[in-house]
């Protein structure tokens, strides 16, 4: 992800056409990249996902941050949103993993559609475009999380037969914990 972004600079995904789907005909769902201006939009939707995930206190990073993560000198995520009569509903965050073992992947950071929302398709249409986006950029797979108690979720990664792995523990060190480390005498 190099170059210069700006918040003008919309790109509209053109598969977003009419979809149907079982409960609702959509004509006004479109999904573009995101921009620098929908970051606190993004935000709001990363602390109602936290809530669903019973952690709302884990999010710590602020919005300064969070858009220079993603539109300053060296951005590290990309996204995609999900507008319907143009408010975003629904997001995917994503950025480049390097495997060993695999080779380059993308990896799904975070992936939501509102509450309100859900039931219309926008995930799908999120998710897909977010398939097409390692497809088209070659990557060797991609891969995501999932907590073991999100049935939704889980049921709708299965409806892509996505291999959904057990046996890994996660692992991770806070930024206050890296620094406790390193100042410790040996």
């Amino acid at each position: 992800m190099s170059g210069k972004r700006t918040a003008k600079r919309q790109t509209i995904i053109p598969h977003c056409l009419p979809h149907r789907t079982n409960t609702t005909y959509m004509t006004n769902i479109h999904i573009r990249v995101a921009t620098a201006a929908d970051c606190p939009r993004l935000l709001e939707l990363v602390h109602e996902l936290a809530v669903y995930e019973r952690a709302p206190e884990e999010v710590t990073v602020t919005l300064e941050e969070f858009i220079d993560a993603g539109f300053g000198k060296s951005p590290v995520w990309k996204a995609f949103v999900a507008e319907e009569n143009g408010h975003i509903q629904g997001f995917a965050i994503f950025y480049t993993r390097y495997s060993t073992w695999k080779g380059r992947r993308l990896y799904l950071e975070d992936f939501i559609v509102t509450e309100e929302a859900r039931g219309k398709g926008i995930g799908k249409l999120l998710f897909d475009q977010v398939i097409a986006e390692a497809r088209d950029n070659q990557y060797n797979g991609m891969v995501w999380q999932v907590l073991d108690w999100n049935e939704p979720a889980i049921n709708f990664y299965n409806k892509y037969q996505a291999d959904l792995e057990s046996g890994w523990l996660n692992a991770s060190f806070s930024k206050s914990k890296t620094h406790q480390l390193l100042n410790k005498e040996a």
